[in-house]
């Protein structure tokens, strides 16, 4: 199965593409391990990647 969240496109957009491609793995994550909706995973795939992002110094 294709992970695409297409639907969450306009959220991933603004983001830098090592955060987006960060989100949107932390979110395939959830989906699968931890039963998360789409929804709630790409939010919360968004805030994880980027806190990642800062602390690597980006």
């Amino acid at each position: 199965m294709e992970w695409t969240f297409e639907e969450f496109k306009t959220s991933l957009d603004g983001l830098h593409p090592a955060v987006k491609e960060k989100a949107l793995e932390i979110a395939k994550s959830l989906v699968i391990e931890k039963n998360y909706t789409k929804g709630n995973a790409i939010k919360e795939g968004i805030m994880k990647a980027e806190e990642w992002f800062y602390d690597l110094g980006g």
